[in-house]
């Protein structure tokens, strides 16, 4: 089976357009500064354009709506400048720069602090300009930017409090000017740096649940795969053997229909009945691709019972296979069972087909002390030609994935007084068996259908 490459699936970015769970923040390590910080962010998704735009018209007309209303109001305070075109133009900025506060949260806020900073300076009367700023502050520390953003917090505190006082040579500012501003100002850090966790809590969350489906998912394609080939290496076993018996049994009952008819209906009369139990046994194993309430295979799964049979057929063939089996080895249902029988089924067929050979010997005997089941075939053919004793084709490959599957081994080669040997050796305790040893287990559970 082809390694399936693990993919996650694409979470849901979050409201600031970073995907969920993938993007650090600008000062989470690394310089405070840089090109990282100020470069532009993972373009956020279409859907907060509408929001962002209508955000940026209210809150400039309440900019240009609440100048005029101070304005109106200071009229006759003394030392204030009239409004004019800079003036309304300096309260558009801001609400404009919002548009790409998503993207550039930094740069956004950096600039966000100019025009209420040259409008204060030109002794405009005081009003909401700032409130572009503030959406600007939270939304560069809700976007992780929380260094630059304590620093313009701060460094904008300073600058409006005292800085531009002392440059248009006002007064300083009250103490319960400034212990208010920067009550303000601390609720505002705080609620940003709550929302700032929260997304920060979300965006783990679902980043956590696309691992899990993306786990889920790659479970689910490995057993899909095990399982096509788990049906692979039945459909092998049965065709290959069921149908190598068939045409071993028709040559000879065409080569004997007119010297000797009986022994030719014989040999037909094996034809049919192979063909009968090739039938039956491929019910079984495509009775695996059945949908959900289907009813399970109504046959047993082959075991070490039905070797007997199996020789029985394959002595037919003119092939001589004798079994032997020491008295400790009893039937053992389940998945051991199951690999033993389709290994002594695809030896014999091996011997069948290729070897030429007019002896077959089966033995089963354990091994380990009793924890392995240990099967020997032999025969005594031609022997291997080339490589194929040690690679082989299908059958011997099928043959060693049964027995890797189980934690077991495989070997096969010549054998040293001529012919060829498959050795398996099967571990019969653990989770291979179960509850073999008791005589309990289950059989269809080890393999799934016939």
């Amino acid at each position: 089976m082809s390694r399936t490459s693990r993919v996650l699936p694409e979470a849901e970015p979050d409201p600031d357009g970073r995907p969920a769970g993938g993007a650090r923040p600008a000062d989470a390590g690394g310089p405070p500064f840089g090109p990282r910080l100020f470069g532009p962010r993972f373009p956020p998704p279409l859907a907060w354009l509408p929001r962002d735009v209508l955000l940026s018209v209210f809150l400039g007309a309440l900019q240009i709506a609440g100048t005029f209303g101070a304005a109106r109001g200071q009229r006759h305070t003394a030392g204030l400048r009239g409004l004019d075109a800079l003036a309304i133009v300096l309260a558009c900025i801001g609400p404009l720069l919002l548009l790409v506060r998503r993207r550039y949260p930094v740069p956004v806020l950096i600039a966000s602090v100019l025009p209420p900073l040259v409008y204060a300076l030109r002794d405009y009367p005081p009003g909401p300009v700032y409130l572009s700023l503030v959406v600007a502050l939270f939304t560069a520390m809700t976007a992780g930017c929380r260094t630059v953003s304590y620093v313009v917090l701060v460094a904008g505190y300073v600058v409006i409090g005292w800085i531009v006082p002392w440059v248009r040579d006002d007064e300083p500012p009250s103490a319960a000017w400034a212990g208010g501003v920067a009550a303000w100002l601390m609720v505002l850090a705080a609620f940003s740096e709550v929302v700032r966790v929260r997304r920060a809590y979300v965006a783990a969350e679902r980043q956590r649940a696309a691992e899990e489906q993306a786990a889920r998912e790659e479970a689910e394609r490995r057993r899909a795969g095990e399982e096509r080939l788990r049906i692979a290496r039945e459909l092998h076993d049965v065709l290959a053997h069921h149908i190598s018996l068939m045409n071993v049994q028709a040559s000879v009952g065409l080569e004997l229909m007119d010297a000797n008819p009986e022994q030719a209906r014989t040999a037909l009369t094996a034809v049919k009945q192979a063909s009968r139990e090739a039938l039956g046994e491929l019910r079984g194993v495509l009775a695996i691709l059945k949908g959900e309430g289907e009813s399970a295979p109504r046959t047993p799964t082959a075991g070490l019972a039905d070797l007997d049979d199996l020789v029985s057929r394959a002595s037919t063939a003119h092939l001589a296979v004798r079994l032997e089996r020491d008295n400790a080895v009893r039937d053992l249902p389940g998945p051991v069972g199951l690999a033993a029988y389709r290994i002594v089924q695809e030896a014999v067929t091996n011997a069948v087909r290729h070897s030429g050979a007019a002896h077959v010997t089966v033995r089963l005997s354990l091994a380990d002390g009793g924890g392995a089941l240990r099967v020997a075939v032999e025969d005594d053919g031609r022997g291997p030609t080339g490589a194929a004793g040690t690679s082989g084709g299908h059958g011997l490959r099928n043959m060693r994935e049964r027995a890797s599957a189980l934690g077991g081994t495989l070997s096969s080669g010549a054998r040293p007084g001529g012919g060829f040997r498959v050795v398996a050796v099967l571990p019969v305790t653990g989770d291979n068996a179960g509850d073999a040893r008791d005589g309990r287990a289950d059989a269809h559970e080890g393999d799934g259908a016939a």
